[in-house]
């Protein structure tokens, strides 16, 4: 499957953010927790040398949690701040100011040195598509700033929001990259939603996650689906298609409605905690 999905409105986007990257001390960019690797987009390497980074690993509720602890060890080392948060429910949320400030220690010690009081940290928030970036604000502001939608490209803006007298973030689209040189990263974010579903063939994806699920968490599918995993991948699709009544008028299986059920109920964590990528492959 190779999967490319560059709307014209990101190059946009990206030129607004080399704009915008002088104006900040901080950048927090969320990454999938299920995809940390190929949720990065590469050109924010680019965009934000030189400046502090702060890695949030989104939806880790929805990730094996010992992966999870593997990733934020694998961003440390690289130099990155990071934390485990879920933006929808808060959790991890009241550990990031501390650590915001710690990775702004050096600009606050610049401005306390010119005698420049009360000038707030000023964080950009990036992100590819539907990663969960108003999510974030929103529950971090404690208030709705950001616009929020389960599907990408509901950010098509830029917006300043006061968190505090401390710190400002400024919310921008979710933006891609031109060209996945990996075929398997273009997989990947099509598997958790970051690229719109009219574009793909929803049953190849299907059949490539049963794939993936079952190499890394033998029997997750068999316990959730009550089937036998093994075999095929389209066969079992099937049994999912069968036990789940996803079948058409004449008794053929509906397998578009079942590789449709299959992904909604992954996205959703429903099937399990589950990671796709690991930090040594």
């Amino acid at each position: 499957m190779n999967i490319q999905w560059y709307p014209g409105h990101m190059t946009k986007a990206k030129r607004q953010m080399q704009e915008d990257i002088k104006l900040i001390d901080l950048i927090i960019e969320l990454v999938d927790a299920r995809i940390p690797r190929s949720s990065q987009n590469p050109d924010i390497d680019e965009l934000g040398r030189n400046k502090a980074r702060l890695i949030l690993l989104n939806k880790s509720d929805l990730a094996d949690e010992a992966e999870n602890e593997q990733w934020a060890a694998y961003f440390r080392q690289k130099g990155c701040f990071t934390a485990k948060v879920n933006s929808k429910t808060g959790a991890g949320l009241k550990a990031l100011s501390p650590i915001i400030r710690e990775a702004c220690a050096q600009k606050l010690e610049r401005d306390k040195r010119r005698g420049i009081k009360n000038r707030p940290i000023r964080a950009m928030v990036v992100g590819i598509p539907n990663v969960g970036k108003s999510t974030f604000i929103n529950s971090f502001a404690g208030r709705a700033c950001a616009k929020t939608g389960n599907k990408p490209g509901v950010t098509k803006g830029k917006q300043w929001i006061r968190l505090n007298k401390e710190t400002e973030l400024l919310d921008t689209p979710g933006i891609l990259w031109p060209k996945f040189e990996d075929e398997r990263v273009g997989v990947n974010l099509a598997l958790i939603g970051s690229v719109k579903d009219d574009i793909l063939n929803l049953e190849e994806l299907s059949l490539e996650l049963i794939d993936r699920v079952r190499e890394n968490y033998p029997g997750i599918l068999a316990a959730r689906y009550e089937i036998e995993e093994e075999g095929k991948p389209v066969e079992v699709l099937e049994r999912i298609a069968a036990k789940r009544g996803c079948i058409k008028k004449g008794g053929d299986m509906d397998y578009a409605k079942a590789a449709s059920l299959l992904l909604e109920e992954f996205r959703n964590g429903k099937i399990g905690r589950i990671t796709l990528e690991r930090p040594q492959e």
